[in-house]
């Protein structure tokens, strides 16, 4: 019996996978939680059609990280800090110094 993954099963596949078992598993465990669905050809093209969305998603978030990397790379931030003598700080520069700086400057900044 050939089932298409709805999630990732250990020893089995991952998700959207297709994979034959034995007609007993898929039918009384993999349908009825929900795990699997059996591989006709509608729902063979609709995963194909939901992986090919996935990845168009994943690129044009890929690309809007790029840009805003892009920007942020060309800033230069002033955090200001006790240092020793020798110019080593005392501690660290944390996440949220940073957000504050680039808030500071005019930047949307999402500390999640």
């Amino acid at each position: 019996m050939e089932v298409i993954l709805r999630e990732d099963i250990q020893g089995l596949g991952y998700k959207n996978d297709t994979v034959d078992v034995k007609p007993g598993y898929g039918r009384n465990f993999l349908i009825p939680r929900g795990m699997a669905i059996i591989a006709s050809d509608s729902n063979k093209k609709m995963i194909s059609e939901n992986i090919r969305q996935a990845a168009h998603k994943a690129e044009k978030a890929k690309k809007d990280a790029e840009e805003i990397a892009k920007k942020i790379g060309e800033l230069t931030l002033e955090i200001k800090t006790k240092a020793g003598e020798s110019g080593k700080i005392f501690g660290a520069i944390t996440p949220i110094q940073v957000a504050e700086a680039l808030t500071a400057q005019g930047h949307e900044v999402d500390r999640k």
